[in-house]
Formats: C-alpha cells, structure tokens, sequence
C-alpha cells in the first residue's frame, strides 16, 4: 500500500516538474510537424529522471528521454493532422481532478502546496492547463491507433513459449474478496443539529452581512473548498449529487439557495458565475455529527449479516444487493472489489489496503470477517465485511493459472510493436528538425535525417 501511495505522488509530481524545475535560458532543439521541443522539457525529465535513480542515470539518458519526447510530439502531430479534439469542459474536470488529489495527499494543505510549488493552486492550473490538453490529445491519438489491437489464444501461446524457462516471472500470493458495505446512519437529533446550525449562518450572511468566504472557512465541514472560502470552482453539470444541482443550476448569478440536504449533509450555496453549461460555485457544508451509538449500530448490523450468510439463509450476492451501500463500486460488481490498479478484481497480497490486509491474513477462502471500520477517499467513516473469494500460492507463471495476465502482456507486446511501426511509417511522411547537438545520440537514427539536421 505504501509503495503504491508513493508511486501515484510521484507520477503527479512529474506532472508538475515544471514548476519548480525550470531552465531559465531556453531554445528549441526539435521540431516535430507543427509541434515543438524545447530544451527545458528535456531538462525537467531528465531532472527528475536523476531524483528518482539516486544520480545513476547511465550517459546515453537524454538522448533516451529525448527519443520518447518526440514520439509523444509525432503522436500531438498527428491528432491535429486528424482533427482530434478535447473539448474545455474535459480539461478542467482532468485539472481539478489531478488537483485534488494532490491536495488529499497534502491533507488538503493549500499553503502546503503553495510553498512546495511556488504558486497559488489557480496559477498552478493555468500552468498546466496547455501541457494537460496536449497530453489528452496525444493519449487519444494513441488509443485511436491502438483500439481495435487483440490477440488470439494461439498467439498468447506462442508469446508464453518465447519466454525462457529460466526468465518465467514469479507470482505472489494474490487474493479476490468481496464486501458489504454500510454507511451509519445518522439519528434524528444530530441531524436536526446540523440543520439548524446551517440555517443560522445563512442568516447570519443574508440578514447579518456576514462575508460567505469567512464563515465558510470557520464553518464548513468541506475541508477543500472550505479553506478556499466555500469556493468549488468552475464544474460541468453532472459534477454534483443531484439534490446541489437542482439547486445550484436554479440560481441566479451571486444569488443563495435554501439550506439543502444530501448524502453529504447540508449545503448553503451560492452561484458565483455561469458559462454555457459550468458553473463557479460556493458552499458551506455542515455535516451531523455519527455518533459512537450510530457506529455500533451499524457495527451490529453488519454482524448479523455476516452470521446470516455463515448459516447459508441467502447468497452473497443476494445480501449485497440487499444491504450493501449503493454508491460503492463493489455494488454493481457482486461484491467484488476492483483493483484501481490492473483495473481487474486480483489483488497482490502486499497492494492491499492494510485494514484488508490483516483481516485475511488468517482467513481461509469462504470465510466472513467481522465487520471493519474504515474510511473512505472523502473521509467518512464505513463499516464492511470481507469475504475472502480465492487466493493463490505464490508461483512461476504458468498459462493454466495466469492466463489473463499473459494474455495482457502479449496484448501489451503487440501494440508495442504495432507503435512502433507506426512511428516509423509517420517519421518517413513528417518534417523533423533536430538540432545538432543531438546528432551522436544512437537511440535517434530513425529521427536524425541528413537533409532535416538543424545546421
């Protein structure tokens, strides 16, 4: 789990290597169609290429960094020549969603990432905003090019009998599990709580001529926009739980709505701009307090289940569409949870979260565990049961018991080699200028064109 924490921060990082990694005297060593290459975008991978090999970076690292940078620059090209288009409104939901997870890694700290990043969160976006919709063109050109790439199971035989026996990979133990989830329910005096503390600040900005953006900071149970002032930025429509878009979408500009009520609690919000479909909005959020009764409650529910299910009254399946919370992923997937990671249900034992980790760790395939109290991405408390599904020994690949994750490495082998084709085909057909500095580099010949060398 750790590593996988690590690995994410440090792709987002490079997202933004820019900002703190920048070359002050620049110049364009590249150019790729209509697309250019400058020295500092060199610079800045090969920095944090050096940051992340400790300095052991073999001699040849630009010329390899620089190889990949005019590929992804041929692949830019290309999605113009073809007319491929991002529209403003992806951009922006990318941006904030990038963002945002920066900022939950920070613990939604603004001044955090104000000091490590040298700019406001807004100037960071604006940073990106160009770099972003470059990189979303050229990963839909590649999928473009690479949709309709299959392997037939004869074809993933013959990529597993080319890997050497003594090269076979080594398997560790890897797990399903399924799970019921509840969410405490709130009683009926907290809720009445938090209701009547949010009115009472409405009041206070509408009657009092108390500032929104202070009482928002004060108040809100939001901690991102709450430190912003209530500020939730310019979002789509689709981007809210339903009962905050009914309300936000009916205001006027700068006008309030009533105190509202949805799965996260209560909303005051304002509508600050509108354009087209997005909106810029603010909101106070009060949530009810789950009290340490609410928390057992569940707690014991959940318990019940799980000896319901140990005396075989219903099916697995039937309790998680009976009990389990609707909004969890594992919902619409029979229980099972999805690994974020390959994108399928089979998790390595250590890429487990570690309350999972240790709640099977002594369990046998079929087995229930008691009910687990932890907190989801947004920071709410949950409880569930884990149903241990399968778990395999550790093992050397073997087509019998690996079959899906050879089939993906021959996939991945193939649109390598298809890429790749497809890079040399387009180099032939497109204007490369590359500047001499680069000449010596061997990883380039297929770029390095007498007639295009830069003099």
């Amino acid at each position: 789990m750790k590593n996988r924490i690590i690995l994410v921060f440090a792709y987002l990082l490079i997202a933004f290597s820019g900002y703190s990694q920048k070359v002050v005297i620049d110049k364009v060593i590249s150019k790729v169609g209509g697309e250019l290459v400058l020295l500092s975008e060199l610079e800045e991978q090969f920095a944090y290429a050096v940051s992340q090999q400790g300095g052991n970076v073999p001699p040849e690292a630009r010329c390899v960094i620089l190889e990949q940078i005019l590929a992804q620059k041929l692949l830019l090209n290309q999605s113009r020549l073809d007319s491929i288009e991002v529209g403003e409104e992806e951009v922006e939901t990318q941006l904030d969603a990038r963002f945002q997870r920066i900022l939950q890694m920070m613990g939604d700290d603004v001044s955090q990432f104000e000091a490590f990043y040298g700019q406001s969160i807004p100037k960071a976006k604006e940073s990106m905003r160009t770099e972003l919709k470059n990189q979303l063109l050229t990963d839909r050109m590649r999928s473009q090019i690479l949709n309709s790439i299959t392997v037939t199971p004869s074809e993933v035989k013959a990529f597993f009998s080319r890997i050497p026996k003594d090269s076979l990979p080594y398997f560790n133990s890897e797990v399903e599990i399924r799970e019921i989830v509840m969410k405490p329910e709130i009683n009926t005096e907290e809720d009445r709580k938090a209701r009547e503390q949010l009115e009472e600040i409405r009041i206070r900005i509408m009657e009092g001529g108390e500032d929104f953006g202070d009482l928002a900071r004060k108040y809100s149970d939001d901690p991102g926009s709450g430190r912003q002032g209530g500020n939730l930025g310019m979002t789509k429509r689709g981007s809210f739980v339903p009962e905050f878009e009914a309300a936000a979408y009916n205001l006027e500009e700068m006008g309030y709505s009533k105190v509202i009520k949805s799965e996260f609690g209560y909303h005051f919000i304002q509508l600050l701009e509108r354009r087209g479909n997005s909106i810029n909005t603010r909101h106070i959020l009060i949530k009810p307090e789950i009290t340490e009764a609410d928390l057992a409650l569940t707690a014991q529910r959940l318990d019940s289940i799980k000896t319901i299910l140990e005396s075989d009254s219903i099916t697995f399946s039937v309790a998680v569409k009976r009990y389990s919370n609707d909004k969890q992923q594992s919902y619409n997937n029979d229980g099972l949870i999805v690994n974020p990671q390959s994108n399928n249900a089979i998790f390595e034992v250590g890429d487990l979260d570690v309350d999972i980790y240790f709640t099977i760790d002594t369990m046998e395939v079929g087995d229930i565990s008691a009910p687990i109290e932890y907190l989801d991405p947004r920071g709410e408390k949950l409880f569930r049961i884990i149903l241990l599904q399968s778990r395999t020994d550790p093992h050397k690949a073997s087509l019998a018991k690996d079959y899906s994750k050879i089939q993906q490495a021959a996939v991945n082998e193939k649109k390598s080699q298809f890429i790749s084709s497809w890079v040399d085909e387009r180099v032939d057909a497109t204007f490369i200028n590359i500047d001499k500095e680069y000449k010596g580099c061997p990883s380039l010949g297929k770029w390095l064109k007498t007639e295009t060398i830069k003099p």
